[in-house]
C-alpha cells in the first residue's frame, strides 16, 4: 500500500509542532539541558522531512501534468 505524501508530510509537521511545544515548556529549566536540546533536534529532523514530502508532492503533481 503506497502511502500519500501529503498525509505523510502532515503527520510530520504534526509531530514537529508537538517537539516544538515539548521544548519550549521543558526549557523552564534552562534552554541549553539536554532535554530540550534533544527535542528540539527532534523537532528539526521531523519539520524538514514534512517540508521535503510536501515539495515532492508538488513534484509529483507537476510531472503527472507534464505526462
Amino acid at each position: 500500500m503506497k502511502t500519500n505524501p501529503i498525509t505523510m508530510g502532515i503527520f510530520y509537521l504534526t509531530m514537529g509542532l508537538l517537539f516544538t511545544y515539548l521544548a519550549i515548556n521543558s526549557s523552564a529549566k534552562g534552554l541549553f539541558t539536554f532535554p530540550t536540546i534533544l527535542l528540539m533536534l527532534i523537532a528539526t529532523f521531523d519539520l524538514g522531512v514534512a517540508f521535503r514530502m510536501f515539495s515532492l508532492s508538488a513534484k509529483n503533481k507537476k510531472n503527472k501534468e507534464l505526462k
